[in-house]
């Protein structure tokens, strides 16, 4: 590594109150993902309940991930160039703008024009409400450097596991009262929920404040969309692009879960009990997060996290093995506590090994590299699932060639789709061991020296 380790020549205090401060940007970011959230597992929800379509679920969760991969290395420079609260302000405003115009949209059309795929309201509708959504991502990508700048690098570890404890305590609180909102509420007071709640945040966002000097600007100025700076931060470090590589691993059969995960539990359960399910296996994320929070990832990040992704590519092969309720809600809470390990070990060695003035674009470019794989594999795998699989595994042929494997259900079909995108995610796991990329990274995170925060004590 060059950059960072020359940058880093002396190492940097964080400020006295910094950990304060985290907390509460936290807790705000935890308001403002529980308000996106909310609103994005309804309207899923909501148009598979109205549609019966894997197709349509698959196209509206994967046009979210092709969205963040779209605009993410956009968003990580718009964090290295301005203050980090200056853009979660911004974020905050631009997402309540947009649920603002959706819910106009959902008064002035009924409900028949906005579930119909074949026409153009529900795409202006779903639209809008996934441009809301993915542009609170630019938060979380500010957050992730507000580790960097408020948190001592012994504890990255440990800041980065309560960010996933905080996302568990989001998804909880979204997947509960999203599937009874729509059930009992419908569609339009979920939107009234989720507008109030977008402002709220925004209002408790006013009253932060994050000590930050001005952003340096290299070469005087900052492209509004500096590929070329994320590239030459990652290249910075000998490996660091193949953590990213690494990381997709998640995103790869998360694409699955995205496009079937939810019409598969809808099989199972009433909409309003789908989401309780939901919510209690969510705690997942809280147990993950306070693991990492309590114990950090060891002294080797990269392996925990090659050992974590083995370990979710067994559990999502398994989880459906069978049509047994318990069964696929302990899979999912299980997968679930995995995630947060993931997510903190590429957290926790990009905050060390990246200087801090390029940390947002080098978080913008893994999180859209990431994200795109998820859309690629829901895009492919809804309409194979619905027009090829689906229909086979309910014929007396399918039934009984895969009896044996699968047992006997409704959603056989989806089930072997499970069983596929899990072990060709163990084979992966167990292969990026093998990799000199994987050595080289571990070498350099276990040898570099923190970067130095512009501005802050010696």
């Amino acid at each position: 590594m060059t950059e960072p380790s020359t940058a880093a020549s002396a190492i940097t205090v964080p400020p006295a109150d910094g950990n304060r401060t985290f907390l509460q940007v936290l807790i705000n970011t935890m308001i403002a993902n529980v308000t996106t959230s909310f609103l994005w597992f309804a309207l899923t929800f909501w148009v598979y309940l109205e549609t019966r379509s894997v197709l349509a679920t698959g196209i509206v969760g994967g046009s979210y991930m092709l969205l963040v991969a779209v605009f993410s290395i956009f968003f990580g420079s718009v964090v290295d160039r301005y203050r980090k609260h200056a853009v979660m302000l911004f974020a905050s405003a631009i997402t309540l703008v947009a649920f603002c115009i959706s819910g106009v949209f959902y008064l002035l059309y009924p409900e028949s024009a906005l579930v119909d795929l074949g026409g153009p309201m529900f795409w202006v509708f779903a639209g809008v409400i996934l441009f809301g959504s993915v542009i609170e991502n630019m938060r979380n990508i500010a957050l992730s450097t507000t580790v960097t700048l408020l948190i001592p690098v012994e504890r990255h570890a440990n800041a980065n596991g309560l960010v996933g404890t905080v996302q568990g305590l989001a998804f909880i609180v979204t997947s509960v009262f999203s599937g009874l909102s729509v059930g009992l509420l419908g569609m339009g007071w979920t939107l009234v929920i989720a507008i109030a709640l977008t402002g709220a945040a925004l209002l408790h966002l006013l009253f932060l404040r994050i000590p930050e000097e001005a952003p340096h600007l290299e070469g005087g100025k900052a492209a509004s969309i500096d590929l070329r700076g994320s590239i030459a931060a990652i290249r910075s470090a000998p490996g660091l692009f193949a953590l990213i590589i690494f990381s997709t691993f998640n995103n790869l059969i998360g694409g699955v879960y995205m496009a079937l995960m939810d019409p598969y539990g809808l099989e199972l359960f009433p909409v309003e009990l789908w989401g309780v399910v939901l919510g209690v296996t969510a705690t997942g994320f809280i147990v993950g997060g306070l693991l990492v929070a309590k114990f950090g990832l060891g002294s080797n990040p990269v392996r925990t996290m090659l050992l974590v992704v083995v370990a979710m590519g067994v559990l999502g092969a398994l989880f459906t093995i069978r049509e047994w309720w318990w069964l696929y809600a302990a899979g999912i809470w299980l997968y679930m506590t995995l995630i947060p390990v993931v997510e903190a070990a590429e957290q926790t060695v990009i905050q060390k090994v990246v200087t801090f003035r390029r940390q947002g674009r080098v978080f913008g470019f893994a999180q859209a590299f990431e994200s795109a794989a998820a859309p690629i594999t829901a895009f492919l795998i809804a309409p194979i699932a619905e027009f090829v699989i689906i229909p086979y595994f309910r014929t007396d042929a399918g039934q009984a060639s895969w009896a044996w494997l699968l047992g006997e259900g409704e959603a056989r079909g989806i089930a072997v789709v499970f069983l596929i995108a899990g072990l060709i995610m163990v084979l992966l796991g167990l292969g990026a061991f093998l990799t000199r990329s994987y050595r080289l990274l571990s070498k350099e995170y276990q040898e570099s020296v923190p970067p130095a925060i512009p501005g802050a004590p010696a």
